[in-house]
């Protein structure tokens, strides 16, 4: 369950972390990983052509993630959290699912 908390609070937290993704990815070379950005949307776009979609969802306050035939939804870090980890219910962190895919589609590691 989503953290409660108000919407500015949580259009900063999410924006920041998006930007923090995109930021760390937009060292890659751009024929391994295309990255575009839109309206809170950040899809990466990988060399085998898997297009990985990820976006603030503001009703939910969550970070919602698509990828292949899989979602995830990650709910904001808990207050006080220093790493400031987005998780879904069951544990799964946003940073190590973006790499975890990245890796099994193109053999590629990345910084996160």
């Amino acid at each position: 369950m989503a953290t409660a908390m108000d919407e500015v609070t949580f259009d900063r937290r999410g924006r920041d972390e998006l930007t923090y993704l995109e930021e760390r990815l937009d060292v890659l070379d751009p024929d391994d990983v295309e990255i575009t950005t839109s309206d809170g949307v950040l899809t990466l776009t990988l060399r085998d052509g898997v297009r990985v979609v990820i976006n603030t969802h503001r009703a939910a306050r969550q970070i919602w993630m698509a990828a292949v035939a899989s979602a995830w939804h990650f709910d904001p870090p808990a207050e006080g959290d220093p790493e400031q980890t987005w998780r879904t219910p069951d544990g799964q962190e946003l940073r190590s699912t973006v790499r975890s895919v990245i890796q099994q589609r193109i053999g590629l590691e990345v910084d996160l």
